[in-house]
């Protein structure tokens, strides 16, 4: 069964940034310019800095986004654009302004962008889940809910070993954030209950979502879904998003790390992979499916051991190369004709309290195809969908008890220089509307067991679970 790739919601004419005209010709016009960038000392740990601004509050709603060594916290919205099931909302100062969606969205939203004044302009921002339903038409229900949020900050700060390179359009806040990284980090809260009475909750429900999809695969209507289940924390939980994200990045091994507080959700995660990075320039074209897992402790030959059983595993194996296949067939939908390689096949890759089977598929940007249609050719994850992925996606949204929110979406950023990166959000702990929970999934095949594919939304959780933090005064919190 070969997965199908929708682009009538994708496609579109690109525009040239900086040329005049359009709708959205003025709405960015009051936007400041950005000051010249400072270089100043900073802790050595560039994740401990990210948490000491986080802490701070300038500027309110902020983005920490960990790539390659680098730690960027963006903060203090100048500008947003955001997508829902009906319309794009700009909005910069106290002008607003709003359009309804076309057949191409997300070029609508690189249209918008592409009319910022200044030419070295970064956004930060996420896409929910639901985003796919949109993209895949028929697919489920997009709700009502924001699914794309994007943020152009008036301060940015990139964080590496002892050093903080600071640019903001608000010079009061260049001796803040000085002040702030010389200061102490604070206490970083105590350990919320024991993760393995939390990791237990909703098992029976899920291993008989799982059965019901293994009949669906024996039937015939998809090769593989990914069946995810929610893990609601107590309350109340007083959960320290913060301490909680210091304490993860310490113990896990992530692609990418995030800790965000941005158009009402609030998350801190530790990305296993990528969605797709697309690099300036080359226009190369890139993503990184993890699919295929055995748990990961501190015991080298045990993690030996299960390492040699998740290469042998048939059912793995198989799991793995039909999200590699997709992965391909997405990536040539919108790449030249002959660049799409597998740079990496099956490699194992360690992610905190897992190990997974790795690849990476790498391609060229066809010359009338933006950064914007390579993210919608691959979002959401394959790894975090199925195949076909619109089949994939019907059986999720039958089986999932609601809807994903930002799990299994994406937090990235993008540049004016038409670079592109988006981490997919899993090992993720999230907060909405009073509420904190974990979510975790498994791919499930025809070869699944409920029993097996329980247990390994349990090893994924223990890369998150064990290292909640509540506050330092916060009553201690009993597992339900």
């Amino acid at each position: 069964m070969t997965g199908t790739i929708d682009t009538s919601r994708v496609s579109g004419t690109s525009r040239t940034p900086g040329t005049p005209g359009g709708f959205w010709a003025s709405w960015a016009d009051t936007l400041p310019a950005p000051g010249p960038e400072h270089t100043v000392e900073s802790p050595k740990d560039p994740a401990e800095a990210a948490v000491r601004l986080a802490r701070a509050g300038l500027g309110g709603e902020y983005v920490v986004y960990e790539r390659g060594g680098t730690w960027i916290y963006a903060a203090g919205p100048a500008a947003t654009v955001t997508l829902d099931a009906g319309r794009i909302t700009a909005r910069c100062g106290s002008r607003t302004v709003a359009r309804p969606l076309g057949e191409a969205p997300l070029e609508q939203i690189a249209d918008a962008l592409a009319h910022l004044p200044h030419q070295d302009w970064r956004v930060y921002g996420w896409a929910a889940f639901e985003l796919a339903h949109l993209l895949h038409p028929g697919t489920g229900d997009t709700g009502h809910a924001p699914l794309l949020h994007l943020m152009l900050p008036s301060t940015e700060v990139a964080l590496t070993p002892g050093e903080a390179r600071i640019r903001t359009a608000d010079p009061e806040h260049l001796s803040l954030m000085v002040k702030a990284l010389a200061g102490p980090t604070g206490q970083l809260g105590r350990p919320l209950p024991d993760a393995e009475e939390l990791l237990r909750a909703g098992e029976d429900q899920y291993r008989e979502a799982v059965a019901r999809t293994v009949a669906d695969i024996g039937a015939g209507r998809l090769d593989k879904a990914v069946l995810s289940r929610p893990l609601p924390l107590p309350a109340p939980t007083d959960l320290d998003l913060t301490a909680t994200y210091l304490a993860g990045r310490r113990a896990n091994t992530p692609a990418r790390s995030f800790l965000l507080d941005l158009g009402g959700w609030r998350a801190a995660g530790f990305s296993p992979e990528t969605v797709v990075e697309v690099e300036a320039g080359t226009r190369r074209v890139s993503t990184q499916p993890l699919a295929g897992t055995r748990a990961l402790g501190p015991r080298p030959e045990e993690n030996a051991r299960l390492r040699a059983d998740l290469l042998g595993d048939p059912k793995e194996v198989h799991e793995h190369a039909l999200s590699v296949r997709l992965a391909v067939e997405e990536l040539a939908g919108i790449c030249r004709r002959g660049t799409v390689v597998v740079e990496e096949f099956m490699t194992v890759r360690e992610r905190g309290s897992v190990q997974h089977l790795a690849s990476r598929a790498t391609g060229h940007l066809a010359d009338d195809r933006s950064p914007w249609e390579a993210f919608a050719a691959l979002f959401p994850a394959i790894t975090a969908t199925g195949c076909p992925k619109p089949e994939a996606l019907r059986t999720i949204s039958r089986y999932e008890s609601e809807p994903r929110g930002l799990y299994a979406g994406a937090v990235f950023t993008a540049d004016a220089d038409g670079s592109l990166d988006a981490a997919l959000v899993l090992r993720t702990v999230f907060q909405r509307d009073g509420r904190s929970w974990l979510r975790a999934g498994a791919g499930v095949m025809g070869q699944s067991t409920p029993e097996r594919e329980w247990e390994e939304t349990c090893e994924k959780l223990r890369s998150v679970a064990p290292h909640l933090r509540g506050g330092p005064d916060a009553p201690p919190v009993e597992p339900r």
